[in-house]
């Protein structure tokens, strides 16, 4: 494991392309939750009734132990981030042969696969990291009076890990099946910010609720959004809540699927 870890290292630490979209990941994740908390303070700050009432109703979601589910939320927009690392990464293995240069050196094709299941495990812990101490910082700065309550939101924490991981996975299987970093990129990425959305809106209407079954939604459902923002009634916030078991065992069972499809996939495929 360890040695299939370095090899992996040796491979991205002299990549240029590789740091930029690290440092991009580092300061996306701050910088989104920092403009929601900007707007936050818009309506909060102002001497009206209104402020008066936001106040009242919504508290600081950027507090603890709130902290936890609005920064897990508002960062796993931006999980297209990190998917652009990773397709970027497996992509290049066909690029540059090294794929096939691994499996030449002594590798079987499944250490090839579990190489890059830990490569993007180890990007969604990083972003995860981005993440907590994210959180972290807006809990301890937004409101000092409720930092002993800081270990009630916890459970956000591996709810977006998954998420993440589950995201990322869809993308890798992409840049895996295509092989080409901007078809790879060009699919994702409009099924991410367009097609998805479009297909939600169609079930709507047609009022079906298969909307939440889509491959995306399925782990947008881990993270439902604070009822601080949501503009559902307090009857659909309760339901989403009680959604997220289930779909923590969708989730899964997708996120498994698509990496026995790798693994069966690169046993067949002539490299």
């Amino acid at each position: 494991m360890l040695s299939i870890l370095r090899i992996e290292w040796l491979k991205i630490k002299k990549y240029p392309a590789f740091w930029w979209m690290l440092g991009i990941v580092a300061l996306t994740y701050p910088g989104i939750n920092f403009i929601c908390y900007k707007i936050f303070l818009g309506f909060t700050v102002k001497k009206d009734m209104t402020a008066a009432i936001v106040n009242s109703i919504m508290g600081n979601p950027f507090a603890f132990p709130e902290t936890w589910h609005s920064v897990a939320y508002f960062s796993s927009f931006f999980v297209v981030v990190p998917s652009i690392l990773v397709i970027m990464i497996i992509t290049n293995e066909y690029t540059f042969k090294t794929n096939r240069q691994n499996v030449i050196d002594g590798w079987s094709r499944n250490q090839f696969v579990t190489s890059k299941l830990l490569g993007v495990a180890i990007i969604s812990l990083v972003v995860t990291l981005m993440y907590i101490i994210t959180a972290i910082y807006f809990g301890i700065t937004t409101n000092n009076a409720n930092v002993t309550s800081w270990a009630e939101g916890l459970q956000y924490v591996p709810l977006f890990f998954l998420q993440t991981f589950a995201q990322l996975s869809i993308a890798f299987l992409l840049g895996f099946l295509m092989k080409k970093s901007f078809i790879a990129l060009g699919i994702f990425i409009f099924y991410y910010l367009i097609l998805e959305n479009i297909l939600v809106g169609i079930l709507k209407i047609m009022n079906l609720s298969g909307g939440r079954f889509l491959p995306l939604a399925l782990s947008h459902k881990l993270i439902p959004g604070p009822k601080f923002f949501s503009h559902f009634p307090d009857s659909a916030y309760e339901q989403s809540l009680l959604q997220i078991n289930e779909h923590i065992i969708y989730t899964l069972t997708l996120t498994v699927s698509i990496w026995l499809l790798c693994y069966t996939v690169y046993n067949k495929r002539d490299i």
